[in-house]
This record gives structure tokens, sequence and C-alpha cells, in this order.
């Protein structure tokens, strides 16, 4: 009979240990960018959603408003502090009635390239020209 003990020796633990290290270095970087996508998704939707509450506020009382809370507008849980929601530049007396709903991004997303999102009364979106945004 022969005396061996079975199991993994050092060498093969640390081959194995090394391996899943190279993989989870692969793989973080395309999670993190996944997560942030997402995040920008939902912020988009949201603000679609503040400008249709808008447009809905102008139907029933003649004017736009510069008050989140006058719409019944919540920021998505999955996005709070990540992106603050704003009307910049409100003026309740311009003629034609007119808004710029505004999603900023916070600093620790604008650090990784997230850029602002808006949409006015008209539905004219930005940032239109990027790769990633508004269905691009």
């Amino acid at each position: 009979m022969s005396n061996t003990s079975r199991g993994f020796t050092l060498i093969e633990l640390m081959i194995a240990v090394a391996i899943v290290s190279i993989l989870a270095a692969i793989a973080y970087p395309s999670y993190t960018s996944y997560v942030r996508k997402g995040k920008r998704a939902t912020a988009q939707a949201a603000l679609l959603d503040l400008a249709s509450k808008q447009q809905t506020y102008l139907l029933d009382r003649r004017a736009y408003t510069d008050t989140l809370s006058n719409l019944g507008f919540q920021v998505p849980k999955e996005i709070e502090g990540d992106y603050t929601f704003t009307f910049p530049g409100f003026d309740a007396a311009s003629v034609p009635l007119a808004f710029v709903a505004r999603a900023q991004p916070s600093a620790s997303l604008q650090s990784k390239g997230e850029l602002t999102l808006t949409v006015d009364q008209a539905g004219v979106k930005s940032p239109s020209n990027e790769i990633g945004y508004w269905g691009k």
C-alpha cells in the first residue's frame, strides 16, 4: 500500500488563484460599464417621464412648473444620488411656454465620462449625437 495523501499542492492552488484573479481583472471593468449604462438608461426613462408629467401639468394649469413635487415626480431608487433632476433657467413667463428638464450625473459618474441629459418641451434630447445616449 502506498502512503500518498490526496489533495492539491500549493502550486496547483496558486495557479487556480492566479487564473481567477486574471478573469476578475478582465470582468470587473465590463461589469462597472454595464452598471453605469443601466443607470444612464434609468435616468433617460425618468427624464422622459418628467417631460410627460410637465406636458400633463401644462394641459391642466396652462403653465409649466419648476418644482418636481408639483409634478408628483420621484427619482427612481436605482439612481438616487447618481443623478440630480432640475429645470435649469426656468422662466414661467416665457412665451411661448417652454421648459428644459435636466439630469445631471454625480461627480463620480462625470469622472467616468457620463454626460448631462436634457429634454425640452418639444422632445429635443441631448446629447443627441453621442453613442450610448438616447438609443444610439
